[in-house]
């Protein structure tokens, strides 16, 4: 990278958030995303990249970057919920933008991020709209239309609030929480999206400021395994919520499910049917799991994968 872009970005004016970058095996990836942060308009106050064990010499990607506002730090392969907590534990920013290594931003992100906290001082997430790339095409991804203070729970039963490369968080408060969970596989962010929400209010914008990779090589979240964790969505469950965080919950719950049916674990699949059976706005998720568990294990991959195919294609039409 150009040495003097990364000098001037470091001597401008920052904002008080620190960026968080876990990095595994992405070194086809992770230059594009370091550098949309680099180029900001408004700097961070620190890029932490955590390398999670990579192998394929991501971390001398990063090493090759000249700039006094990146370091990078190596562990052990722990998980993308493990390397986002070091990062988080590390920052000394007052809030922590997330940013996976295969998305990027746009040069305003972090600009209009500050804006909607100086707006709205007391909340406890920050989100922005987004764009999904699908090799050379970009698709703007479901969220709210308006900006301001949200109904997170609400709102994230049919659209996206917050998803990790375009959620900005207040880091006290993910650290009271205890951070991501460890060793969850799925629906980690969701997990802690929960926990924060309830805790504080969200704000969000619409503008679409981050962008989604859905080419990227070594996608966590479709490759499925089996889960090593203390944490579960059972936990979350509390019976004397008012909002709909319970319904939040249990759809989510249920989106795992079928992960881990079309992965043959059928146990676990039906045990999220059972205990989340009370929702009343996920019963088309709730059948799809029966229907998938009642499928030969061999036929669940191709179901599933012909599946979100189809939903993909009829979401990108606007259907």
């Amino acid at each position: 990278m150009d040495g003097t872009n990364s000098s001037a970005a470091a001597s401008r004016p920052q904002c008080d958030i620190s960026v968080v970058i876990p990095l595994y095996n992405k070194a086809a990836e992770i230059a594009r995303a370091v550098r949309s942060v680099l180029a900001q308009t408004l700097p961070p106050r620190e890029v932490i990249v955590v390398d999670d064990g990579s192998t394929d010499g991501s971390a001398d990607v990063v090493d090759s970057i000249a700039s006094p506002l990146v370091r990078i730090v190596r562990q052990c392969n722990r998980g993308v919920s493990a390397a986002r907590n070091r990062g988080i534990a590390m920052a000394s920013g007052r809030n922590v933008a997330l940013l996976d290594g295969d998305d990027r931003w746009q040069p305003e992100y972090l600009e209009c991020v500050a804006a909607l906290i100086a707006r709205f001082p007391d909340c406890g997430a920050y989100g922005t709209g987004f764009m999904v790339d699908t090799g050379g095409r970009l698709t703007a991804g479901d969220t709210p239309r308006e900006e301001g203070v949200v109904d997170f729970f609400r709102e994230s039963m049919s659209r996206y609030v917050l998803i990790p490369s375009a959620a900005t968080l207040r880091r006290d408060l993910v650290m009271d929480a205890g951070g991501f969970p460890e060793g969850m596989r799925m629906g980690e962010d969701q997990w802690l999206w929960t926990v924060l929400a309830r805790r504080a209010a969200v704000a969000f914008t619409p503008r679409p400021l981050a962008v989604y990779s859905r080419t990227a090589s070594n996608r966590s979240a479709a490759i499925f395994r089996p889960e090593h964790t203390a944490r579960s969505f059972y936990e979350l469950y509390d019976p004397a919520a008012a909002d709909l965080s319970n319904e939040y919950i249990a759809r989510v719950a249920l989106g795992k499910a079928l992960v881990q049916s079309a992965g043959g674990d059928t146990a676990s699949a039906a045990e999220v049917l059972r205990f989340f059976s009370y929702n009343r706005l996920s019963r088309r998720i709730a059948l799809k799991v029966r229907v998938l568990n009642a499928l030969p294990r061999s036929m669940r991959p191709a179901v599933m994968a012909a599946y979100n195919r189809l939903a993909w294609i009829v979401a990108r039409k606007g259907l």
